[in-house]
């Protein structure tokens, strides 16, 4: 289905059932361009990271092309996977890291619980208050550091803190104990 042939959606009422609607439309698209950047093992976790930068985002603004939008995520999280992988290879206390081999495909069940939990972190995120959320948003998505955040939303770095904290317990209890 190209993009074309359906109007674009408008990202200021981004609903949990128009990102299912977009993960299906779009979510092919996306894990064809992780696999040819990233490989197939990390394909779908890339896919899924992409969903929650986006629920993370959606500040209300409309989006005029939902697509473009999607793929300049994916790149953004492509950046930030390389700088993190970086950032371990060049530490020198820890081991190289391994490529991973075909072995770690990943299976339908993993792939559903990792399209639950997404759910579930998308809902948890977007329950935060605005100003958690955007702290939240800063430092696990931009990597800004607290200093950073504290700048950007005039307050102080303790108070960038406390917000990061709060987001953290709220998103703990919403996603429940991990099995």
């Amino acid at each position: 289905m190209s993009p074309s042939s359906v109007p674009p959606p408008n990202l200021a009422i981004a609903e949990e059932g128009e990102v299912r609607g977009w993960l299906a439309q779009y979510g092919p698209a996306l894990r064809r361009y992780f696999r040819r950047r990233a490989g197939a093992a990390e394909a779908e976790d890339l896919v899924q990271e992409v969903f929650v930068r986006l629920v993370a985002r959606s500040r209300g603004e409309a989006v005029e092309d939902v697509e473009r939008y999607l793929f300049r995520i994916a790149n953004n999280v492509l950046i930030s996977r390389h700088r993190h992988a970086s950032a371990l290879v060049r530490r020198a206390d820890e081991a190289p890291i391994e490529a991973a081999d075909a072995a770690d495909e990943i299976s339908p069940e993993r792939a559903l619980i990792g399209k639950q939990a997404l759910s579930a972190l998308a809902v948890a995120v977007r329950d935060l208050p605005p100003r958690t959320r955007e702290a939240f948003v800063y430092h696990r998505f931009e990597e800004l550091t607290y200093a950073a955040i504290a700048e950007r939303m005039q307050i102080s770095a303790s108070g960038v803190e406390k917000h990061i904290q709060r987001a953290m317990e709220h998103i703990l209890t919403k996603m429940g104990p991990r099995t």
